[in-house]
């Protein structure tokens, strides 16, 4: 037999390896390309600048959930008949629709709002299309006349910016001012690009009131709702073809919508015993007055007033739009009625560049301790000047002397780079 061969109790050494890590083999490269690495540093300074650029600012973070908003009227009716008649048909219907979270209703005096809460990262146009299928499919349910309507494409914090309408000379009440608002204002601000909607507050909308006599109705045998049957049919245009006369043809149409108080006060709403017509005029009392209102606008204290709130769309620059709603009040001051005065209520732009500033401070700040923290560790080290030697020293093929540390390795790559 052969005896085993004794052993020595020594380890073989591992085998050395030149094993360099992911960093180092980029600041080599770097070192090594110094034009490649400066065109790729431009490039990706280019592109993140028009990135800044193109990101939407706010000060207020959008954390809303993605929902759309069923708005449904219907005057005079009490809460209780609206939640049975309206609410619950609509919640129960939008319950099926993919995607749906909850569905919640409100309803008030003569109002339906109903919220459609979807999952996050729906697409928001995506469910407002959705909705839209599924109340075509539940109008059939509502009673005659009742329309529901999707609020604006726009989340809760939209709420960008808002003005109120003055007049100090007293020359314009709070109705002429409303109007002026609800036909020319609002509708050249909802033209600007990133508005989603302008709603209308304080003051008073105008409208044709009909103060009927019940002794007259009584005495004519006229019903409430024939008077209403006779103003809505008397608020109508109607064509008639054309009449050829003399080689041209002439369009016979007929004219109907009222225009004035004496429109509706001449409208036949029957006829008595002896035939002779009977007129709105003869059974009440025709007036222009305020429609009813349930809260309104006041400003500084000072009185009640007449304002808008720009609502802006979803996904939008709230400082884009804002500078552009702005930009648009100026164009149209010029246009205003003598007296007429617009005053900023609020505007969101002024605390989105506060931010803004408080953000580049910081940021200044930071990117100063950071250079002096780093300067203060590298610049005074005697190791700096021997990584920066060994990065000099280079052999025939370019490589570091294989006696330098990996440390010193490195840091010689990076200072013969910078250097």
């Amino acid at each position: 037999m052969v005896a085993p061969a004794a052993s020595t109790g020594l380890i073989p050494s591992p085998r050395k390896t030149n094993a360099v890590g992911i960093i180092a083999r980029l600041i080599e490269w770097c070192a090594r390309n110094p034009l490649l690495t400066i065109l790729f540093v431009a490039v990706s300074v280019l592109f993140g600048y028009r990135a800044l650029l193109a990101t939407p600012l706010d000060a207020v973070p959008d954390l809303s959930d993605v929902q759309v908003v069923i708005y449904t009227e219907w005057p005079g009716r009490s809460p209780d008949l609206m939640e049975d008649q309206i609410t619950y048909p609509l919640t129960s219907q939008l319950l099926a629709a993919p995607k749906v979270q909850f569905v919640r209703g409100q309803s008030f005096m003569g109002l339906s709002f109903i919220y459609v809460v979807f999952e996050d990262g729906t697409d928001l146009y995506w469910a407002r299309s959705r909705v839209l299928e599924y109340l075509n499919t539940a109008k059939g349910k509502l009673p005659e006349g009742v329309n529901p309507t999707l609020g604006p494409d726009a989340t809760g914090v939209g709420w960008v910016f808002q003005y109120a309408l003055i007049d100090k000379t007293g020359q314009h009440s709070l109705a002429d001012l409303r109007t002026l608002q609800d036909f020319s204002l609002r509708y050249w601000l909802e033209a600007v690009e990133g508005v989603a909607e302008v709603a209308s507050v304080g003051g008073f909308v105008k409208e044709y009131q009909i103060h009927v006599d019940p002794n007259k109705l009584a005495g004519y045998r006229v019903s409430l709702q024939t008077i209403m049957d006779a103003v809505r049919r008397s608020n109508n245009d109607v064509g008639g073809q054309t009449l050829e006369i003399a080689g041209h043809e002439h369009f016979i149409r007929g004219r109907g919508y009222i225009r004035s108080l004496r429109d509706i006060e001449t409208i036949p709403v029957s006829v008595d015993k002896n035939g002779v017509p009977v007129l709105v005029r003869d059974i009440s009392v025709v007036t222009l007055g305020p429609a009813m209102r349930r809260g309104l606008a006041e400003l500084d204290g000072e009185g009640e007033t007449v304002g808008g709130v720009v609502v802006m769309r979803h996904g939008e620059d709230a400082l884009g739009v804002i500078e552009r709603v702005k930009q648009r009040l100026d164009e149209v001051k010029p246009s205003l009625p003598p007296g007429v005065d617009i005053v900023v209520a609020y505007d969101r732009s002024e605390l989105i560049k506060r931010a803004i500033t408080t953000l580049k401070h910081t940021l200044i700040e930071e990117m100063i301790v950071v250079s002096l923290v780093i300067t203060a560790f590298l610049l005074p080290s005697k190791t700096c000047i021997n990584a920066w030697n060994y990065g000099k020293r280079r052999d025939a093929r370019g490589n570091a002397p294989q006696s330098s540390s990996l440390r010193c390795r490195k840091l010689g790559q990076v200072f013969s780079f910078l250097c």
